[in-house]
């Protein structure tokens, strides 16, 4: 039987990718008590690595469509780790980087991709507190980073 939130998932038409491996010393994800600590993800498509810099060679749209990506390895990374979505109670906390000038101010514009997404996917459980922050470069080159906290059963 298929649970609510893959369900969702089927009706939006969205495929989650494979959890991503960590690039690094570190694990993708850690469970502590009821709290689910989801490694940041960096903006990757099927594509390949969504790479640029808010302000110089690409646009908040771009960008968001890049968060967005981040958000689907998050919510893929807490499958892997819990097996079963419906376990996700709710979305605790996104913080998210987005590679940018120092003149770009539009950076929770880029986030809206990741946190839009997350209430698509669990609906009320999916709003979440948040920081959006710029970054003067990130992993790869990659233009969004966004790391989450999900509390769960």
């Amino acid at each position: 039987m298929t649970g609510k939130i893959e369900a969702r998932l089927a009706e939006l038409g969205i495929t989650l990718p494979a959890a991503p491996a960590p690039a690094a010393n570190y694990v993708p994800f850690v469970q502590s008590g009821q709290q689910l600590f989801v490694s940041g993800q960096i903006s990757n498509s099927a594509e390949g690595l969504i790479k640029g810099k808010l302000g110089a060679d690409m646009d908040v749209e771009e960008g968001a469509l890049a968060a967005r990506f981040c958000g689907l390895a998050l919510i893929a990374q807490a499958r892997a780790a819990l097996g079963d979505l419906d376990r996700v109670k709710r979305v605790v906390k996104l913080v998210g980087f987005v590679n940018s000038t120092a003149e770009f101010i539009d950076q929770p514009k880029v986030v809206n991709g990741c946190s839009d997404l997350m209430v698509e996917v669990f609906g009320e459980a999916g709003r979440h507190a948040r920081s959006a922050v710029s970054a003067a470069s990130l992993p790869l080159g990659v233009a969004v980073e966004i790391e989450a906290i999900f509390e769960i059963e």
